[in-house]
């Protein structure tokens, strides 16, 4: 397995090298690649960056424990990945170039709706730090799991070695080399989600169908065993939360040309499905696997690594791990480099050194990821912190603050400057209102009942919305910028 492991680090850093050598010599090319991506490598790059350890490890736990009504988090997010690649893409990579080439999301917004005032590239900054450091932390608590219950070696240095080797290649090879291993890793990840679950398969498929595991709990087998009407709903609006993803949707912003968008989103959305099914399968074979061998598993979204380890070859398993590491490494990297752009190009560039040089911008993107994977890997020193609650509380404050903003700015050309930082405000407020408030519903906390996202992303649409009509019109000069944004998308 370590051969296999090490054959894996090397190759990442391999092509972090690559990338550094050919794609990093301003910031334009260190944070977007140039706006140059292959369809290819934007789908599964976007695909790898979204799904992390919480595919390996954090589905496939959820649905060990409840069976198959966890997977409709998995079905809310399948839909909300066609969508924004359906409504975001396209206008998103085509606006982003017409406002003066925004290489951030809040350069973005700072240039759609012409903020002299730098309040909107401020507080957007904020939440993708805050929120990306916490979602980073998931990421790294992943990797300490899986060094830890892998090799024996202990979780602390799981997190030392998994930091490091995303760090090193994503401060010196830039988005190119995000992008680029994260193809990669999409492939590893595709493969071991088909292998896993079809070989777990074929060790139930051996007993009788009378006997078999998969005959023994009804329970594990129901969509709908022990889930609420709010339950289904929770589970399915994980899908909101796509719209607001600043390490996803920055893959449309960097795609080679809007006549490319359709063939990713056929390649993003083809992978997904693949691996989504395979992720849910894991945990659904595993827990009967676990059932019929009575074997011990201590920690459910250690699954994967169970069934890797006991039922391939050392080798095979290796490779099987390394796709953990994949999804992981995937999506720490893409979040690192969102962190390090809104550091770099919207704080420092802005507030600090408007003078700065192409050189110095992108040095100081390069130290913005250490200090982000520093304070990241400290949160993560937590081992009892949960894969999927951590992934859960980032994504609903990013779907709620950005997500309803976005899609107005996009399809709206009368939203206000002021109706979307009151949007992005209200909407981070009540997540974090809903995760950490000292309210209850029937003795339940309120994220217990519903996922924070829904109420999030209500009141953060409907506060832009009203905020922008009741408010000063829209400059002339923004909405002739709309229209012509819009004839270019018709063109």
């Amino acid at each position: 397995m370590t051969a296999s492991l090490l054959v894996y680090f090397v190759l990442m850093m391999a092509i972090g090298v690559y990338a550094y050598r050919v794609s990093t010599s301003n910031v334009s090319e260190y944070m977007l690649g140039g706006r140059s991506l292959h369809p290819a490598v934007c789908a599964l790059s976007a695909g790898a960056s979204d799904m992390s350890g919480w595919m390996l490890m954090g589905l496939p736990g959820a649905v060990y424990l409840s069976g198959l009504g966890a997977a409709w988090i998995a079905v809310g997010l399948v839909i909300g990945a066609y969508f924004n690649y359906l409504l975001v893409a396209p206008r998103l990579r085509t606006y982003t170039e017409h406002a003066d080439d925004a290489i951030t999301i809040p350069d973005f917004f700072e240039k759609r709706f012409s903020d002299d005032s730098h309040s909107l590239r401020v507080f957007s900054s904020v939440v993708i730090v805050v929120f990306f450091t916490l979602y980073t932390s998931a990421g790294i608590v992943a990797g300490g799991k899986l060094f830890e219950a892998s090799f024996g070696l202990s979780y602390e240095l799981g997190l030392v070695i998994t930091a490091g080797v995303v760090v090193a290649y994503t401060m010196f090879g830039g988005f190119l080399a995000v992008s680029l291993t994260d193809f990669v890793q999409g492939c590893i990840m595709l493969v071991a989600l088909v292998l896993v679950p079809a070989i777990t398969y074929l060790q139930l498929d051996s007993f009788s169908v009378s006997e078999s595991p998969l005959s023994l709990s009804s329970t594990h087998m129901s969509w709908f065993a022990g889930l609420s009407t709010l339950g289904l709903i929770s589970s399915l609006s994980w899908g909101l939360g796509y719209f607001g993803q600043p390490h996803i949707i920055v893959r449309f912003m960097a795609i080679r040309s809007l006549a490319d968008i359709k063939t990713a989103r056929r390649i993003g959305m083809s992978w997904m499905i693949i691996t989504v099914i395979g992720a849910v399968l894991t945990g659904l074979f595993g827990y009967f696997y676990v059932i019929d061998t009575n074997a011990a598993l201590d920690d459910p979204e250690t699954v994967f690594i169970f069934l890797s380890q006991i039922l391939f070859h050392p080798i095979i398993a290796g490779f099987l791990l390394a796709a953990i590491l994949a999804a992981i490494m995937s999506t720490i990297s893409s979040q690192l480099l969102v962190c390090a752009s809104s550091l770099s190009e919207d704080f420092y560039k802005h507030f600090l050194r408007r003078t700065a040089s192409q050189v110095e911008l992108v040095t100081v993107g390069r130290l913005s990821v250490l200090a982000v994977s520093v304070v990241a890997g400290l949160l993560a020193l937590d081992r009892d912190s949960s894969i999927l609650s951590l992934v859960s509380n980032a994504w609903a404050g990013f779907g709620a603050a950005f997500g309803p903003v976005i899609l107005l700015s996009l399809f709206w050309a009368k939203l206000t400057r002021n109706g979307a930082l009151a949007g992005m405000l209200s909407g981070a407020i009540t997540v974090l209102i809903w995760i950490y408030g000292p309210f209850t519903i029937g003795g339940e906390s309120l994220s217990a009942v519903l996922y924070e996202i829904i109420p999030g992303f209500i009141v953060c649409s409907v506060v832009s919305i009203v905020v922008s009509v009741m408010g000063e019109p829209v400059h002339t000069n923004i909405l002739q910028r709309h229209l012509a944004f819009t004839k270019l998308l018709d063109n």
